[in-house]
């Protein structure tokens, strides 16, 4: 019998039953007599507490809560893709098709349709024992995918009957299963499953592989795995929705699960439009074909928001299950963050930072935790990668949801508000974006793109890292010059300071924006010659990671510096050791050529027409050898000159050996001298940073005079130079050690 509650107070979403109702966590429940859809969150002695998914507008105290028994689950078979849900699974054509264009209270409908008939290929027989997600019919749920009906997980038993191939609903039994206690089981083509639950896997495999994006920035600087997690922060208009889009449109996932929670209306009709439109690259099928959509719009109830991120992760595991690489788009993840906010203030929970509960992280946490790469229980490999849109207010990155999302991804793809109104798209910032995943993937990359693909692409991220650092020195001192240059200005105006001081200023002013226009011009021809490098066309943006200093561990270069060189491992070496094995070889052909020559013959005759005395053999054979006596010397020639060819081969590979034993002399030698520069230049420019602003203080204060502060920033500025040359000295200095 169903557990009863009476509903006594109410606040928004959430309704408060009065004693102890019977009901339990996380329990479903109908509430009122429209029968709204809710869920136990809290139980205590006195009261129980129920988030309701739909508008409560209207209830009242004293209305009925029936338990249904089960948790809040969603109906997992066939007819998931080309769909489109709401947050808890009740599809969105159906319910218009009933109630029109708004969504009417109480709607009770199928989240698959039962009614329609799939052609099934039955893959067990009687007799068969099969265990949690073993399959055993098998669907075209579309022109792309095979849909895998499964046991479910928590089901084990031996087949005692199994229906023929034919066309079947979702709720037809397929297999009846004899259970261990003895029990009969039917099994149909769908099944139950709570969305709050993580669905179970034999094991999880560590990132291998990358998930191609499709876009180059991506799959070049920034690459995620498949199985991982990225987060995609960015103001409004920096194009967060957009960037999912392209990822939808043209990763090489399987299947997609796209959960717009609580974003606005009509980004999710765009999806629906330009999905419908577009066909799929791999299978030549409209995309939609492998695509689900959840749909909590921004004017939908806030709890069913909650619910629909959950929703979708469930229908995600679903066809990892089946052995796909399901990709999850999240738009975005803060307003699932805010619906949690508003939830817990009218629960009257104690806020932490900015009104957020304090249970935020470990709700990221749970929610990221689902991605992976795993073996299925059915011996298959599976995957669902979570890529997680983010919408701080103002952009600001240090805000709560964005900050504990890095906790919890290794992906950060860091949108830039300037980029985007640039007409710079994707608009991902190079200083605020990241991939760990870099190093797992190195060897997939090395084998599937180019060995040297990863340090190329370090190198590249270290130069313009450079650059980067340059120009903001050069940017910072101009804009330091131009404040004094404002402030000798009025002092000139106030009488205290000379005319001669301003003009010195200006003039280094002036200077200081000569060079950064010369060095912006510079850094537009490297840009371009990256570009001719990597076969891109021109104008294509380039934007990179890594910043400098990530490339400066001083213990790698002592460790490399401390290493023994081995010989055998360089390409020179191993070449001329490849020419001395041929030229012994060349020798010992020559030899041959003093030994005798020994040669066969035989033959058989047969006569048509046969004389009467015929003395002639049918067989004969002959043996020939040739013995060489003598050539005039020429084969004594071929052979001397041959050994001088070894001999010298012998002795350029003893030289080249030498040769390069001083290389890693000297090379050793200057990384451990460029180390001590990098060292050196790594104080000097503190001690220039702190004079500097020791100077500003007393020019402030009157102190000293502009010609000192000028000189002062000057000294500043060919410390942050020096520094910059010494990294790169490093840097050399490295590579050239390495290749040897």
């Amino acid at each position: 019998m169903n557990k009863k509650g009476i509903i006594y107070g109410i606040n928004g979403p959430v309704i408060y039953l009065k004693g102890n109702t019977g009901l339990r966590m996380s329990e479903m429940v109908h509430v009122g007599e429209e029968h709204l859809v809710g869920e136990v969150i809290s139980l205590s002695k006195k009261a129980t507490t129920v988030q309701v998914f739909e508008e409560t507008t209207g209830l009242k105290p004293g209305a009925e809560v029936v338990g249904t028994g089960d948790a809040i689950s969603v109906t997992l078979g066939p007819g998931i893709l080309n769909n489109i849900f709401d947050g808890i699974e009740r599809p969105l054509s159906e319910i218009a098709a009933r109630s029109g264009k708004y969504i009417t209270r109480g709607v009770s409908v199928d989240s698959l349709d039962t009614s329609k008939k799939w052609n099934v290929h039955v893959t067990v027989s009687e007799g068969d024992h099969v265990t949690g997600g073993t399959v055993i019919a098998e669907t075209q749920e579309t022109a792309s995918i095979l849909h895998r009906s499964m046991v479910p997980p928590d089901v084990e038993g031996t087949v005692i009957k199994a229906a023929p191939d034919g066309a079947y609903t979702i709720v037809d039994p397929i297999v009846t299963l004899e259970l261990a206690d003895g029990t009969a089981k039917e099994l149909s083509l769908c099944q139950k499953w709570p969305i709050r639950v993580p669905r179970p896997t034999k094991r999880r495999f560590p990132a291998s592989r990358p998930l191609i994006t499709g876009q180059r920035i991506l799959d070049t600087m920034f690459p995620i795995a498949k199985g991982g997690t990225a987060a995609v922060p960015g103001g409004f208009g920096t194009g967060k929705t957009m960037t999912q889009h392209q990822i939808a449109k043209w990763s090489d996932a399987d299947i997609i699960i796209y959960i717009g929670c609580g974003e606005r209306g009509n980004e999710m009709t765009q999806v629906l439009e330009e999905f419908g439109e577009l066909v799929d690259p791999k299978t030549g099928h409209p995309l939609m074909n492998r695509t689900a959509l959840i749909a909590n719009t921004s004017n939908m109830p806030v709890a069913a928001r909650e619910a629909s991120i959950y929703t979708g992760l469930t229908l995600a595991e679903y066809y990892r299950d089946m052995g796909y690489d399901v990709a999850i788009m999240a738009d975005s993840t803060s307003r699932w963050a805010e619906a949690l906010r508003e939830l817990s203030g009218r629960l009257e929970e104690m806020p932490a930072e900015e009104g957020f509960p304090a249970y935020l992280a470990s709700r990221l946490s749970a929610f990221y935790e689902r991605a992976g790469m795993m073996e299925n229980l059915n011996g298959t490999e599976g995957s669902v990668s979570i890529i997680g849109a983010l919408s701080p207010q103002g952009g600001d990155f240090s805000e709560p949801v964005t900050m504990n999302t890095k906790r919890f991804v290794r992906c950060f793809w860091g949108l830039d508000k300037s980029l985007a109104y640039a007409r710079h798209f994707p608009a991902i910032h190079w200083l605020t974006s990241y991939s760990e995943y870099l190093n797992d993937l190195a060897p997939w990359y090395q084998t599937h793109v180019n060995k040297n693909f990863i340090d190329l692409r370090n190198q590249i991220m270290a130069l313009l890292n450079t650059e980067s650092s340059l120009m903001e020195i050069v940017k910072q001192n101009l804009e330091n010059m131009s404040q004094i240059q404002r402030h000798t200005e009025n002092m000139l105006a106030a009488g205290t300071a000379e005319p001669t001081d301003v003009d010195q200023i200006r003039i280094t002013v002036g200077q200081l924006k000569n060079s950064l226009l010369a060095m912006q011009r510079t850094v537009d021809v490297n840009y371009n010659l990256l570009r001719l490098q990597l076969g891109l066309q021109a104008g294509t943006p380039i934007t990179l990671a890594d910043q400098l200093d990530n490339f400066l561990e001083v213990g790698n270069f002592l460790k490399l510096a401390g290493q023994e060189f081995d010989i055998n491992q360089n390409a020179q070496y191993k070449l001329m050791e490849t020419q001395e094995e041929l030229q012994k070889k060349m020798v010992g052909l020559k030899k041959w050529a003093y030994s005798p020559t020994i040669s066969a013959n035989y033959g058989y005759t047969y006569k048509i027409l046969k004389p009467s005395l015929d003395f002639s053999p049918k067989h004969s054979a002959t043996i020939t050898m040739s013995i060489p006596i003598f050539s005039g010397l020429q084969r004594k020639a071929q052979l001397d000159q041959e050994k001088i060819t070894l001999e010298q081969t012998t002795l350029n590979k003893s030289l080249l050996a030498d040769q390069l034993n001083l290389q890693e002399e000297q090379y050793k030698f200057a990384l451990k001298n460029a180390l001590e520069d990098y060292n050196l230049q790594s104080e000097n420019i503190q001690v220039a940073r702190k004079v500097l602003e020791n100077y500003q203080y007393k020019y402030n204060a009157g102190a000293v005079s502009s010609l000192d502060l000028t000189q002062a920033n000057n000294n500043y500025l060919t410390a942050e130079n020096n520094y910059t040359s010494a990294c790169l000295t490093l840097l050399q200095a490295q590579t050239q050690l390495e290749k040897l």
